[in-house]
């Protein structure tokens, strides 16, 4: 070890400071600790997780962002049952920084929590473990009261990727809450079953323009090309987010039918769209759509500019 903490013997040294008289003291030595990046560090942050004073409890909770494993996760769960908000907030964004399966060893137990702020922390602290103990507890989830809950565990059971899940997944994607919908539509990604299919073609209709985006661009990853009748239709969106999405899966599933439709869309207001609709027209290589693109050549965005002269380049090849 060497610069900063050369003067210190080793971690215990600096853990010493968790006995400052001062608060301020007792965070510098959290923040010391963390700097460290020493796994031995942990059970002395873990220590402060309990100190008398928020600050303190806060700022371990945000140093443990830099740890993972089974003792940081333990100390997490704890800091989500603090008094004050501030530390419980702290926890629940380090947690989904955990990265070891085995962390889900202290989260899993309470899963069954029924306060929403602390139910929702642990279902996005699990979300990206992928431990399959925790799928039944997140389909019961989905039912819970709260919308964040269940945006939580509509994650957890996407994130598993088990067809079994997939009824759960359509009856969230008809959920009340629009952030549900959409994160179910999304999560339907990994099946290429003909039922996940016709719930992401019916969320194409969505009142809401999110949960129509996200099932525009969630269409393309089955690689099946009988949705295309469909994101053609979504063209024309009265949402650019959702014909964007729509020009891109298009573009991915080589739907050449859709170069014709797609070219008369460079004349929107929308440089997002326009650079869009150029990259998906080169990869598509249909001739007669050199026409659309020629006239943005020399586009005021220079996103757009480069698009338009890579798929001029792609249909001179």
């Amino acid at each position: 070890m060497s610069g900063f903490f050369e003067e210190f013997d080793d971690i215990s040294e600096l853990a010493e400071g968790l006995d400052d008289p001062s608060s301020g003291g007792r965070i510098m030595a959290v923040m010391d600790l963390a700097d460290s990046a020493d796994p031995e560090a942990i059970p002395h942050i873990a220590r402060a997780i309990s100190d008398k004073d928020a600050g303190v409890r806060k700022q371990a909770a945000i140093a443990l962002t830099d740890f993972d494993g089974p003792d940081t996760a333990a100390a997490l769960v704890t800091a989500l049952f603090d008094p004050e908000p501030d530390v419980v907030a702290a926890a629940a964004v380090s947690l989904t920084e955990l990265k070891d399966p085995a962390s889900g060893d202290s989260i899993l137990p309470h899963l069954g929590e029924q306060n929403e702020t602390v139910l929702a922390a642990l279902l996005g602290g699990i979300r990206e473990l992928r431990r399959p103990e925790a799928i039944g507890p997140a389909i019961e989830a989905l039912k819970h009261s709260s919308a964040a809950v269940r945006v939580e565990a509509v994650g957890v059971v996407g994130w598993l990727q088990d067809e079994l899940s997939l009824p759960a997944l359509r009856d969230a994607a008809n959920d009340e809450e629009p952030k549900v919908r959409r994160a179910a539509v999304a999560a339907l990604g990994f099946s290429k079953s003909e039922h996940a299919e016709k719930t992401l073609i019916e969320a194409l209709d969505d009142p809401e323009w999110i949960v129509r985006e996200s099932a525009a661009e969630t269409l393309a990853k089955s690689g099946e090309t009988s949705c295309v009748p469909n994101l053609l239709t979504a063209l024309d969106d009265s949402y650019w987010q959702v014909r964007l999405k729509a020009v891109r899966s298009l573009g991915k599933l080589g739907a050449t039918e859709a170069a014709m439709k797609i070219g008369p869309m460079m004349d929107l207001p929308v440089p997002n769209l326009r650079k869009e609709c150029a990259a998906v027209l080169g990869e598509l290589a249909v001739p007669e759509t050199v026409q659309f693109l020629e006239k943005y050549a020399n586009d005021n965005d220079p996103d757009v500019r480069k698009n338009v002269r890579w798929a001029l380049g792609k249909l001179a090849a």
